[in-house]
């Protein structure tokens, strides 16, 4: 009859509303910054943007314009890419940030200096440099914990003690010398004791109950 017939349509469109729903809800959306043309775009992506692809970031992703002075520190839950040409924007946008999941993909083609960025809770990084000889190279620091309030904070308790994880990463890597390695060195009571050359080692601060897991990527 046609009450059943217009019945069952609107069942099927209810069933795909909602099937629909829950596809977009299952797809995690991760963080996509890089600049052009002397501004910021934060942007925010179902799907993985082909690396250094401006145009199609623009065209897929949701993406808004941000002065550099309104750029807030803020921790990254989810998956952060970065593109960038230098390493002014990678100072700002991740020095002394929290950063579980990091991609950083080097658009440009002059070399870059060395210099130490310091990230906190970083458990995996892939580099990109795209118009490089190597490939696509990741290296993970540690794996996560069941605890997802520990995850939040990049801090766990062992022994009572806090274990705060923290990465040095030396951006002249993306001139591609040589291949990603990292080190890390645990049980640190104090950076500015065990590390009394790098810079900024005086804000870490010294406590009987924190114990720091630092990592070098080079």
């Amino acid at each position: 009859s046609a009450f059943s017939f217009w019945l069952a349509l609107i069942l099927a469109g209810f069933l795909g509303i909602h099937i629909t729903g829950s596809f977009v809800r299952s797809q995690k959306n991760h963080t996509l910054i890089f600049t052009k043309e002397n501004t910021i775009r934060n942007c925010s992506c179902l799907a993985d943007i082909r690396d250094c692809d401006y145009c199609l970031a623009n065209l897929m992703c949701n993406c808004k314009t941000v002065l550099p002075s309104a750029m807030e520190k803020t921790t990254y839950n989810s998956h952060l890419t970065i593109w960038f040409t230098d390493t002014s924007v990678l100072e700002m946008l991740l020095n002394f940030t929290r950063v579980w999941d990091l991609k950083l993909s080097f658009c440009g083609t002059t070399p870059l200096p060395t210099e130490y960025l310091a990230i906190w809770g970083l458990r995996k990084l892939r580099v990109n440099k795209v118009k490089g000889r190597f490939p696509e190279q990741s290296v993970t620091i540690y794996s996560s914990s069941n605890n997802e309030k520990d995850d939040l904070l990049a801090v766990h308790n062992k022994d009572r003690q806090m274990l705060v994880y923290i990465s040095f990463l030396d951006t002249s890597l993306f001139n591609g010398y040589s291949l990603l390695k990292s080190y890390s060195v645990e049980n640190v009571s104090s950076i500015t004791e065990h590390f009394p050359s790098l810079l900024h080692s005086d804000v870490f601060s010294t406590s009987d109950n924190k114990s720091y897991v630092v990592t070098f990527i080079y």
